[in-house]
């Protein structure tokens, strides 16, 4: 069953924007209460797990307007639509999140050198009030990032966050039954691995589909395999494969009709397009047929460069 090719399919627009706008503003407010108490008890992991929450809210502006901005109908301008405004919101934020535990590393190794003293009931009680408010927001985005990259790259800010909370808990904790001040540091380090760990294993889908790659777990080959396996199909060449958006995948090919059947290259390109469609959720197809005595001679397989082999995927030669 090919599956949906709407990011928000399942979710009403509407009240999924109510949901990003909230979590928001309780961000924004979570954020302040932090820095003041980061500065005031002498905390770096508080004012990292507020950095972390600052950029929850980055996260979340940018993908409220990115949302918006993807259900925009295509336009002159902008034929193919405007849904790669989420996918370019979730690349600012994976990028800013390394860009920020680059800086937390590299605080923390100061602070392991020359560790400072630290309020631990303030910083208990300021990142207790910060795990509540970030389950409460990851619960609100929970729904949401199933059906978005973007969404998700603000829901995961939101359970990095908790789980920071958590650790500026632990080493609060710490500092008040053993004064041990290198666990602030340690800490920090902690949820600086954690952001950076997330970040570059999310940011590598966000780049390829940028990039215009081929869908994940998709193999251009078995694709071409099996629109060459239609009836009245000689050859496939030329072949691009790549995601439109998130949830919508799209082919762009050449497609040589058999000698003696070009009167049915209509209905032969059709059952293609069908065969695309049910096998491999491909929905935005573009097919030029050729006919045997004018097809493309010696072309490439893949995309418009030099002529390759087949790599064995295929049973059909040249």
């Amino acid at each position: 069953m090919p599956h949906s090719h709407h990011g928000h399919a399942h979710v009403d627009p509407e009240a999924g924007d109510a949901r990003v706008f909230w979590a928001v503003l309780v961000n924004l407010g979570l954020t302040v209460a932090q820095i003041v108490g980061g500065i005031l008890s002498g905390s770096l992991a508080l004012i990292a797990d507020a950095i972390h929450n600052l950029s929850d809210a980055l996260a979340l502006i940018i993908a409220f307007f990115a949302r918006k901005i993807a259900r925009r109908d295509a336009d002159e301008t902008m034929t193919f639509g405007y849904g790669r405004a989420e996918i370019v919101a979730a690349l600012i934020n994976y990028t800013t999140l390394i860009v920020i535990g680059l800086y937390l590393i590299y605080e923390a190794a100061l602070r392991i050198i020359d560790p400072q003293g630290v309020d631990g009931w303030m910083v208990v009680i300021i990142a207790g009030v910060a795990l509540v408010v970030d389950v409460v927001t990851a619960l609100l985005t929970f729904s949401l990032s199933k059906e978005s990259m973007n969404i998700r790259a603000a829901f995961l800010h939101n359970v990095a966050d908790a789980l920071g909370s958590v650790a500026v808990i632990f080493a609060g904790t710490l500092i008040i039954l053993y004064d041990w001040r290198l666990i602030d540091p340690i800490v920090t380090l902690m949820i600086a691995a954690y952001i950076l760990w997330q970040s570059f294993a999310e940011i590598g889908g966000v780049i390829r589909i940028l990039m215009l790659g081929t869908p994940p777990e998709m193999d251009a080959y078995k694709v071409i395999e099996r629109m060459r396996a239609v009836d009245g199909v000689a050859d496939v060449h030329h072949l691009h494969l790549w995601q439109m958006q998130e949830h919508e995948n799209a082919v762009d090919a050449h497609v040589g009709i058999q000698p003696g059947r070009w009167s049915e290259a209509d209905a032969i390109k059709q059952a293609v397009k069908e065969r695309l469609k049910s096998e491999f959720s491909i929905a935005h197809t573009t097919l030029e047929c050729e006919c045997a005595i004018h097809t493309c001679s010696d072309p490439a397989i893949i995309g418009h460069g030099k002529p390759e082999e087949d790599h064995g995927h295929t049973d059909h030669q040249h």
